[in-house]
Formats: structure tokens, sequence, C-alpha cells
């Protein structure tokens, strides 16, 4: 009897110290786990090492109850994107999207983050409508836009639509688009009412302006308008309105703009070149939208590189 019992408590240490030897099983992936979570989205958008890649410390949803928020940040050179992930509490499942509340306006967050205090604009302040243009001078694209709303908005809607035009220069593919950024808000400082000339100008001259003569020719200009010339070309040289630009710009990052043009029709984005039809037909929606829920309402390309990425600019 006591030769068996020493025989099982052999037999018992033996296999609980194989069980202790035993490799744990593999731990399933999580993406509320940073590294587990980048190598998820690289592979998802087709992002290499040359792509700066952020994840954030995941956060309970206050949008999607049960769910973590992870924010995730690419950057290469001037171009960002950010994106808001919903991660299931298991760390399993992930959703990509907008979350909508119905009982808000599906624009109300992208309203909330456009300035327009003290920017280039025409037509009535009280408009029900705002269409607020994120361009770049050297865009082509943007030269046809500008010309879609310069000769339509205000002769169509001449008490109903208020424009603002915001600085977007894409500096890495156009050289000359933020002098020209720079040397319009010169304008402005100057002689506000003569920005919209300067803006029809530049865009008529596209083809013919280069980073060595921006200057000169824009200076030509400014005196045909009766600005102020030594004014005007040491606001150019001392670069005087290059923090308004870098506001501007900031701010369509902050808004995700990555390429131009890009509207925003009372907080709705309008990304490309539209042509007037369309246009016309999301300004009638919106007038027709505030007679009955007015109140609050007021208001080329640099993207991360991926071969499943369609340009939208020239």
């Amino acid at each position: 009897m006591r030769h068996f019992t020493l025989l099982s408590a052999a037999l018992l240490w033996s296999a609980s110290s194989l069980v202790a030897q035993a490799p744990a099983a593999a731990k399933a992936p999580s993406a509320l786990d940073k590294t587990t979570m980048e190598q998820y989205v690289r592979h998802l958008f087709v992002w290499g090492p040359q792509i700066n890649v952020s994840v954030a410390d995941p956060k309970p949803s206050s949008d999607l109850p049960g769910f973590k928020e992870v924010v995730v940040t690419a950057t290469a050179g001037q171009a960002s994107q950010q994106d808001i992930f919903y991660v299931s509490n298991d760390g399993v499942r992930i959703i990509r999207g907008t979350v909508y509340d119905v009982s808000k306006n599906p624009f109300d967050a992208d309203k909330a983050k456009i300035t327009t205090d003290l920017q280039p604009s025409f037509g009535p302040p009280e408009s029900p409508v705002v269409l607020v243009m994120y361009s770049d001078f050297q865009c082509s694209f943007c030269k046809d836009e500008a010309k879609v709303i310069r000769q339509n908005v205000a002769s169509t809607y001449p008490t109903q639509v208020r424009v603002y035009f915001k600085d977007y220069p894409l500096e890495p593919i156009h050289p000359w688009a933020k002098p020209a950024a720079i040397a319009g808000r010169c304008v402005f400082r100057q002689k506000p009412e003569a920005f919209w000339d300067y803006h029809d100008w530049i865009f008529e001259h596209q083809s013919e302006i280069t980073v060595e003569n921006l200057k000169e020719k824009a200076s030509e200009w400014a005196k045909s308008k009766s600005l102020e010339p030594i004014q005007f070309a040491a606001c150019i040289d001392n670069k005087a309105t290059e923090t308004e630009v870098a506001k501007s710009q900031a701010e369509g990052r902050l808004l995700g703009v990555n390429s131009t043009p890009t509207m925003f029709v009372n907080g709705r984005r309008l990304v490309g070149q539209l042509q007037w039809p369309q246009l016309k037909q999301i300004i009638d929606h919106e007038i027709e939208y505030q007679k009955t829920h007015g109140g609050g309402e007021k208001c080329c390309e640099v993207t991360i590189p991926s071969p499943v990425s369609t340009p939208l600019s020239k």
C-alpha cells in the first residue's frame, strides 16, 4: 500500500511538472494593443515604413457604448490623415466609420472647426448658406472651381449665400502656391475689397507664374489696383502674413483636408471639382433645409501614399 502511494505521488508530481513546463497558449491579438493596431492599419492601407503612424491610447467611446475609441494618425511630410477606429472591449472587433446622432445635424462637427472671422468673403453676412473653400492658387482644379463660383454664386444667390476663401497651398507639389497665398493675404490686409480681384487675376494668369516671377507680376498687378507698392513689397519680402496662411492650413488639416479644392457648404464636405448644376443642387437643398431647420446652422492632392488611393487633384 505504501509502495502504491509513493508511486502515485511520483506520477502526480511528474504530470504537474510537465504542465508547468508546457508553453503558455499564444495570446490572441488585440486592437487595443498599439503595436497590433499599427500593424493592422499599415496592412489595411498599404502604408510602408516611410509613413509615420501614431496610435493614441484607447478611451471609452461616447458615441458607441461598449467600444473603445482609438485615433490613428499617419503623416508623410505635409500630408496627414487621421482615422477614428471603434474597438470592442475584448479588442477583437474594429469599426471604421462615422457615428451619427439623429438628434443633431450630421455636419455640426466640421462646422465647429471652421473659423470665418477676418477671412476674405463675399455675399450677405446673414446668408442661410455658407460656402467655405480651401484652395491653392497653383492648383488647376481650383482655378476651374473658382471660375464656377465667381461666375454663378453671387448672380444666382444675391441674398442667400456667403462665400469664404481659405488658403490651403500644397507645398510639396506646388512651389509658388504658398508665396502666392502670402501675397494674397498682403492684398487683403492692405485693401480687403481688392482680394477677389487678386484671386481672379492670379487664377487667370496661373500658367504664366513661376516662383521667380511671382513677386514682380503681383507687384505690377498691385500698382494697377492702387495698392501702396512699397508696403505691398515689404509685406511679401517679410512674409508678414505667413502666420495667417499657416493658421488656414492647420485648420484644413484639422478638418482632414488633403486635396484641393475642398469645400464645405454649411459644413457638408465636397471634395474635388464640381460642375455648377451639381453645386447648385446642393445649395438649393440647403436653402430649403434652412427654412425648417434654421437656427444654429451658420457657420492638386497631398495624401498619404497608398496604391489603393485615388488622386483628386492635379
